[in-house]
């Protein structure tokens, strides 16, 4: 699924905040990744298609350094990365392996992917902020992903910070986290998250204005009404 530049520029003027209220409005509670954090301050909002890669735990026989080389490995699941997606990782919340390193985060800038979002963590940090590959996960750790993972394979559905993710759908990231959006959601959110930004707004006008909460926020009929207006 492609992410046309006008979706993009759109979702990246709505807060994963106000998505999650707009999805919450149609029955959609669980879409914020638990641990996906932003590994450095102040990253801007990003918007991509969702590249799953997934994780079980560490089995000893397969586990092993010499597992980098296998066809189905980290780098060659990098290698499948189209520009412009979100690498969704599904580590399984282990935070004593780290999943990526500076090698792997460069490679991955190089590809133009747009972030990495996990619910595990990275290592070589220093090397990875060295990357500016944009990061959203628990930490960092020393120990590399054999020490506590098995790497499975790619492109198909996974859980991240306990999130159904499947390929393509949309991710949102920024300061509050990272978002999911399924893909049969998106048009609704493009439409919706416009207008829910444009009333907060208002909202928090009419507040440094002096307004009081009770009818406001929620609105009632009358403060409606005034919202109403003011887009005339």
């Amino acid at each position: 699924m492609s992410l046309s530049p006008e979706a993009r520029k759109i979702l990246a003027g709505i807060t994963t905040a106000t998505i999650t209220t707009v999805l919450l409005k149609k029955g959609l509670r669980n879409v914020w990744m638990r641990g996906a954090r932003p590994l450095r301050p102040g990253l801007p909002r990003l918007v991509g298609p969702a590249f799953t890669l997934r994780f079980v735990p560490a089995r000893e026989d397969l586990a092993t350094p010499e597992s980098w080389s296998s066809p189905i490995s980290t780098r060659t699941a990098i290698e499948a990365m189209p520009e412009g997606c979100i690498a969704v990782v599904d580590a399984m919340g282990i935070t004593d392996a780290g999943i990526f390193g500076d090698i792997l985060c460069a490679r991955m800038m190089k590809r133009g992917v747009t972030a990495l979002v996990t619910d595990g963590v990275v290592r070589d940090v220093e090397g990875v902020l060295g990357t500016n590959l944009p990061v959203w996960c628990d930490g960092y750790a020393a120990p590399p992903s054999v020490a506590g993972l098995t790497f499975v394979g790619w492109g198909e559905p996974i859980g991240c910070g306990g999130v159904a993710v499947f390929p393509n759908d949309i991710v949102v990231a920024d300061q509050d986290g990272c978002v999911l959006i399924p893909q049969a959601m998106l048009e609704h959110v493009l439409n919706e998250g416009v207008e829910q930004e444009r009333m907060e707004a208002w909202i928090v006008n009419e507040v440094n204005n002096g307004a009081a909460l009770p009818g406001l926020y929620p609105m009632n009929a009358e403060t409606k009404a005034r919202y109403a207006a003011s887009k005339k």
